[in-house]
């Protein structure tokens, strides 16, 4: 199948879109946890993997289209970094001030500059502050400023890639611990370990890395004909997905842990899914198969473009005061898609269009 192609990214969009509604479950089990069997309940505790699939996709998207090319000089640097200032923070700051000026919701918290710049997800202290979910905007972020760099190192040799992300996880670590060491680091700035394997950039990276290494296998003659020799990826790689989400989860206890926070299942977590969701993607973009057509239909594009806006309002102060208003037995679930897609195109499609067409008037 040619591989040229725009549309070859249909079926990733909407990918976007399952990845959305699996945070949504997984948020939402709570709800179901008296009612399904544990082992059931504990494959759904798992599903925070949607994020995963975000980072994956993130890590393939900005080295396939970017490469290394913004690193050219200093200016192509800048346009590239406000094209991802212009990409996420826009609409996360509308809804942080309307959670701000909404004092019901925010008297408690005072921490404007952590929240508005995003830095507050590398405190344990304020992690679960603000617009909850935004912790992985920062994971985001930090791999967008670092991304350019990272695919020139993977295109010099894949070593020197992994050891410079192995690297910044010692670096993270040795921050967080001397912190601690110093003055008991009370807000947790990349302490505990846990916090900070599970919810930093320097924890995280590998995730991001695995998606790159599709991208530059994509680039290379020799890694297209290594790609080539796989027979059905997306069987593969949506089976190996399956597997590994159940592997992790059989390292949770009960229904209130994650099989993450054992360290078997965190390492699946961080090197082996990953790996899967890759071949999943590899195989979405070359195979016709009944997955792909259903993930480039018109409304799983749709609702995977809408995706980033339904990621910031299925949880935190958006869905809050809905509830406030109206609480529908599907847990709001097809109304906040709703929301969603009016509020893409209404307001984060036009925003982002409008600061697109400002930075290409940097010379």
């Amino acid at each position: 199948m040619d591989t040229t192609g725009k549309n070859k990214f249909d079926a990733l969009t909407g990918m976007r879109a399952i990845a959305a509604i699996m945070v949504f479950v997984y948020h939402n089990r709570k709800y179901w946890r008296r009612d399904l069997p544990f082992e059931i309940m504990r494959f759904i505790s798992e599903w925070h993997i949607g994020v995963t699939v975000f980072f994956v996709l993130s890590g393939f998207l900005l080295a396939y289209r970017y490469e290394d090319s913004p690193l050219q000089s200093g200016k192509s640097y800048l346009k590239y970094l406000l094209l991802r200032i212009a990409r996420i923070f826009p609409l996360y700051w509308i809804l942080l001030t309307a959670f701000f000026l909404d004092v019901k919701y925010s008297k408690d918290v005072d921490t404007y500059f952590l929240q508005y710049s995003l830095l507050y997800s590398l405190f344990e202290k304020y992690s679960v502050s603000g617009i909850v979910q935004a912790w992985s905007l920062t994971v985001e972020f930090c791999f967008y400023l670092l991304a350019p760099l990272l695919f020139l190192l993977l295109k010099k040799n894949w070593m020197y890639c992994l050891l410079s992300l192995s690297g910044l996880f010692l670096l993270g670590w040795g921050t967080g611990y001397g912190w601690h060491e110093y003055n008991g680091n009370p807000e947790g700035f990349l302490y505990p370990l846990k916090f900070m394997i599970g919810s930093t950039f320097f924890g995280r990276s590998s995730e991001f890395f695995f998606g790159m290494l599709l991208a530059y296998l994509m680039k290379k003659q020799t890694g297209m004909e290594f790609l080539k020799k796989i027979k059905k990826p997306t069987l593969f790689g949506g089976t190996g997905m399956t597997v590994f989400t159940v592997a992790i989860a059989c390292f949770a206890r009960n229904n209130f842990i994650h099989g993450v926070e054992q360290w078997e299942g965190r390492l699946i977590h961080e090197f082996l899914l990953p790996v899967s969701i890759a071949l999943f993607f590899w195989g979405l973009m070359t195979e016709k198969t009944w997955v792909s057509k259903i993930l480039s239909s018109r409304l799983a594009i749709l609702l995977g473009n809408a995706s980033f806006v339904f990621y910031l309002i299925h949880l935190s102060y958006f869905n809050m005061k809905l509830k406030s208003y109206i609480y529908l037995p599907d847990r709001n679930f097809v109304l906040l898609w709703i929301c969603s897609v009016i509020i893409y195109l209404l307001i984060e499609k036009p925003l982002y269009s409008s600061c697109r067409k400002l930075i290409s008037k940097i010379k």
